[in-house]
């Protein structure tokens, strides 16, 4: 029922067309007051304090649509801070409210927030710093864009008298969230990039027939899907929890899983377009940007299969095969 609804939204809010003005710093008040007004952020909310309650699995088929429109605000970084801020008495703030993993201190006392996911657009930020828990408030920060054409990535840097107490000590699990929220965006925008190169190689003719009829097209094709399969199963497991938050092995397994798939699926669909796949005019770069930009969001693949590798190594009595099929019962248990 949410997904349907939200999926409504996007396709009337989300288009191309509003995601290219978002980017440049137009039209991203109805996008985001379409989902605030509809009450879609306190998804995992409970009942009884007026969400809808939602588990981690029924939120995910969200998450991956969130990705599959290249959604240009941090909707889904606004509901997993609601469920990290579970047991802290205020409530959390009216805005957009971003995720980070990695926050440092600087040699003059100031917090730096290195490359936060739309930090060009969030009100506040919810933050790991050395497994504290902080909110901060955006408005106060120094925002420093990334660079890359188009992102709403930023560094931000916080004064030392601007960064309040500690909210918790639950500051890894903001890094768990938002890596399992990027392996679903992941997830989401490479099943759309799919769907596009399919698309176009079933229209564009070439020697009297569509080119998806040649054997070397199906062949990339065919590796593409088996990529974005294998992406969207491993988000499913990073989101297979009765818990509030994703357990820490499985997010590593699905970021690791659907960072690995990126550089492949992108070029591919790229090569497949031909010479119109490297124009701005194709919709298909608002979806590999984002997926290059999410690839090394709160680790590339590199970190997160050093953590799977060490939680492997700590149990040497159990096999890989072992390791695989029973990674979710310790964390359900």
């Amino acid at each position: 029922m949410f997904t349907e609804a939200i999926e409504k939204i996007l396709i009337d809010l989300c288009t191309p067309a509003r995601v290219r003005a978002v980017e440049h710093g137009d039209g991203v008040k109805a996008l985001w007051s379409a989902l605030e007004d509809g009450g879609f952020l306190e998804l995992l909310t409970p009942e009884v304090m007026g969400g809808a309650g939602l588990s981690l699995e029924a939120l995910l088929p969200i998450f991956l649509a969130f990705g599959r429109y290249a959604l240009p605000v941090p909707a889904a970084q606004s509901i997993a801070a609601r469920a990290l801020l579970r047991d802290c008495p205020q409530l959390p703030p009216a805005g957009m409210l971003t995720l980070s993993g990695t926050a440092r201190r600087e040699a003059d006392g100031s917090l730096c927030v290195p490359r936060l996911a739309y930090g060009l657009l969030a009100d506040f930020a919810l933050v790991n710093l050395d497994g504290a828990m902080l909110l901060l408030d955006c408005s106060q920060a120094r925002r420093q864009p990334c660079g890359v054409h188009a992102s709403q990535c930023a560094t931000l840097y916080w004064p030392q008298d601007t960064v309040g107490a500690a909210l918790g000590d639950n500051g890894e699990e903001v890094r768990q969230f938002n890596a399992a929220i990027h392996a679903a965006a992941i997830a989401g925008a490479m099943e759309r990039a799919l769907d596009t190169t399919l698309e176009y190689c079933n229209d564009r003719v070439q020697f009297g027939k569509a080119i998806g009829k040649f054997q070397a097209v199906q062949h990339q094709l065919s590796v593409m899907a088996e990529q974005v399969a294998a992406s969207r199963i491993a988000a499913e497991l990073a989101f297979a929890s009765d818990q509030p938050v994703p357990a820490l092995i499985p997010t590593a397994i699905a970021k690791a899983r659907t960072s690995m798939a990126v550089p492949q699926v992108t070029a591919t669909a790229h090569a497949l377009f031909g010479a119109i796949g490297v124009t701005e005019e194709l919709d298909l770069q608002l979806f590999t940007r984002r997926l290059h930009e999410w690839r090394v969001s709160e680790g590339s693949e590199t970190y997160w299969n050093g953590i799977v590798g060490q939680a492997l190594l700590a149990q040497p009595g159990v096999t890989a095969s072992e390791f695989v099929r029973h990674v979710n019962l310790p964390q359900s248990a």
